[in-house]
């Protein structure tokens, strides 16, 4: 008997560690592609231009402004130099600050609302203009509260220096305290107004586009992120679609 119930002890504990061994390595259903924040690639838009991508959390962003004049389809983005017509389009459109070609390598083209809105997609394939929803999970996995992430104007804590590029180079001194920790590199590309054209705030301010609109019953508006040399948060705004912001695509 005392032989039998050893055999039967021994069968009995095989059987729990087979268990617990499949339970250990069945997969787990997730949208992650299991490769590890801080994993770099490129993309390429369809002018030709090619950025850099990081991983973040479970995201793939640009590190790096759109700077595309097309539309996915091929249709050309509008390119409106004059103050103007900036200023009244209800179509989209791009500029460059100042008008000088320099700035577009390090901040991208300024696009209005309507470019980041349109639904032939200024994204290279397989990528889209980053939602509000999309800059939200961004948001959490830097460290702002969720109960924060519908407020308007500044939230959390330094989140937004986590995503500024680090030392003087782009953003006015001192920017002590940006740290670029997770490779985002947000540059204060400034923007351009929807009230007179005028171009503001290069090197103190950076502006993103979201694809995102805002309806309050009788105008539409964009939601937007904004980066202050003087504020270590994350803005978020809606704001008129004439306005000129940087753009960040994400991967679908």
């Amino acid at each position: 008997m005392k032989k039998h119930s050893l055999i039967s002890i021994l069968l009995f504990s095989m059987f729990l560690i087979l268990a617990c061994s499949d339970d250990s390595t069945s997969p787990i259903e997730d949208d992650d592609d299991g490769l590890p924040t801080g994993t770099l690639g490129t993309v390429t838009d369809i002018d030709g231009n090619e950025y850099q991508t990081i991983k973040i959390g479970k995201q793939w962003w640009m590190t790096e402004n759109l700077r595309v004049t097309r539309y996915r389809n091929a249709d050309s983005i509008r390119h409106v130099p004059d103050d103007n017509e900036w200023t009244t389009l209800t179509e989209g459109g791009y500029s460059i600050y100042d008008h000088h070609g320099a700035n577009i390598i390090t901040y991208g083209l300024l696009y209005n609302g309507y470019a980041a809105q349109d639904s032939r997609n200024i994204a290279p394939d397989g990528w889209r203009v980053a939602t509000d929803d999309d800059w939200k999970e961004l948001e959490v996995f830097l460290g702002i509260p969720e109960s924060e992430l519908n407020d308007n104007q500044w939230r959390g804590t330094n989140e937004g220096d986590k995503i500024k590029e680090s030392g003087t180079l782009h953003w006015v001194a001192p920017n002590a305290n940006a740290t670029n920790e997770y490779g985002f590199t947000a540059q204060p590309n400034g923007f351009r107004s929807s009230l007179n054209a005028n171009f503001i705030g290069l090197a103190h301010q950076a502006y993103f586009w979201t694809s995102s609109v805002y309806n309050n019953g009788s105008d539409i508006y964009g939601w937007a992120r904004g980066l202050h040399r003087d504020h270590t948060e994350i803005s978020r705004v809606y704001y008129n679609n004439n306005n000129g912001f940087g753009v960040r695509c994400i991967k679908d």
